[in-house]
């Protein structure tokens, strides 16, 4: 009989170890999943300062261009005939 109680409290110590780590564990995933989310936002921040700075670089060189330095007027021209086109397209939706 004396086995069997012992049987019985090893078990329920381990079903408590059990419960222990499963709360521990869940605590630090929900902790983790809040990190992960915060990350890929700071990423997602990131990516747009990113891309506003490389649109400021690339306006930067077409306004030093215009202003009449000549390393980057290829570009530049390049620039303004996408953009002549894009405003193009844009004139003949709005004429639809």
């Amino acid at each position: 009989m004396s086995k069997t109680l012992e049987a019985i409290h090893l078990l329920e110590k381990t079903l408590q170890n059990l419960l222990s780590n499963y709360e521990f564990l869940k605590n630090e995933n929900q902790i983790l999943l809040q990190n992960n989310t915060d990350l890929q936002h700071q990423l997602l921040e990131t990516k747009q300062k990113l891309a506003n700075q490389k649109n400021e670089y690339d306006l930067l060189k077409i306004a030093k261009t215009i202003e009449g330095s000549s390393s980057n007027t290829k570009d530049t021209k390049l620039k303004i005939n996408s953009l002549i086109r894009e405003i193009d397209k844009c004139i003949v939706q709005l004429q639809e």
